[in-house]
């Protein structure tokens, strides 16, 4: 295990077959979160209507997981400060035991209701904790991780980053997110088109049916495209970099299937964005 210098990411590695594998910050949070729900129901101690949260551009296995353990699952845009907006409006309730567990793809977790941002000391101890007990079942994190990919399917994501420097790239990125805002994409490579989301500007057109309404989300430059097959695309500038940042989720029937449905999702979706 390790954490970043300020202890609030933590990624691990899992030896396999003599070889190390290294875990997705998906795959953390995904790890971390059924064990929660199952420790949590094994010791009588689950609150009732639990609430686990999650960003729009972390696994869709999430709410899988949620579905299996009767856990409510919030999605919110990236970036864990809106996590933790999501626990004070639970606190402003007086409904804040029912927060369970929080995560983001980019290897941050909070477990408890005791701080507002991702904490890698407490995620730390709940993996040696998790790894200690599936070790007394014989098995390893990276054994559970594919028994529960054989249970939910296999979910696969990654991200790309277009880099376009200067006041040119940044012309430019501009540029690819207005062309993409107003393109009426009604399928990327194989996948249909179910759902539009534009964060910008708080709208949502369903694709099949042709309704409209609100995301519900803060004003973000952000937009999201929900595919068939659980299936997901996301674009957005980044906002400390000149970079647009592409997002992308899929679900396969076997791991190879995943991934082969993962690289050409990515690339339709780069050549879509790039506008070729």
């Amino acid at each position: 295990l390790a954490t970043d210098p300020d202890c609030d990411r933590v990624g691990i590695a899992v030896k396999n077959d003599g070889e190390y594998v290294l875990l997705t910050g998906n795959e953390v949070g995904i790890l971390l979160f059924d064990f929660i729900c199952r420790m949590r129901i094994r010791a009588g101690t689950m609150p009732e209507a639990p609430v686990a949260i999650s960003t729009i551009v972390s696994t869709d296995m999430a709410d899988a997981v949620a579905g299996k353990y009767g856990v409510e699952m919030r999605r919110t845009l990236t970036g864990f400060k809106f996590i933790g907006e999501q626990i004070g409006l639970l606190e402003q309730q007086g409904e804040v035991q029912r927060y369970l567990f929080g995560f983001e793809e980019s290897y941050g977790c909070l477990i408890g209701d005791y701080a507002r941002d991702k904490d890698g000391i407490a995620a730390v101890m709940s993996l040696c904790e998790a790894a200690a007990y599936y070790r007394s079942k014989g098995i390893t994190l990276w054994d559970q991780m594919n028994n529960i990919y054989e249970k939910y399917g296999y979910y696969k994501e990654d991200q790309v980053s277009i880099v376009l420097e200067g006041a040119e790239g940044a012309e430019k990125i501009k540029e690819m997110m207005t062309d993409m805002r107003n393109k009426n994409v009604e399928q990327i490579g194989k996948y249909k088109v179910l759902c539009f989301k534009d964060v910008d500007n708080d709208y949502v057109k369903d694709m099949i049916t042709g309704e409209e309404g609100k995301t519900g989300l803060p004003k973000s430059n952000v937009l999201y495209y929900q595919l068939e097959n659980n299936s997901w695309c996301c674009v957005r500038p980044s906002g400390t970099e000149p970079k647009i940042k592409l997002y992308f989720g899929v679900k396969g029937e076997c791991e190879k299937c995943a991934t082969e449905e993962l690289e050409a999702l990515k690339d339709a979706m780069v050549k879509l964005v790039r506008g070729e």
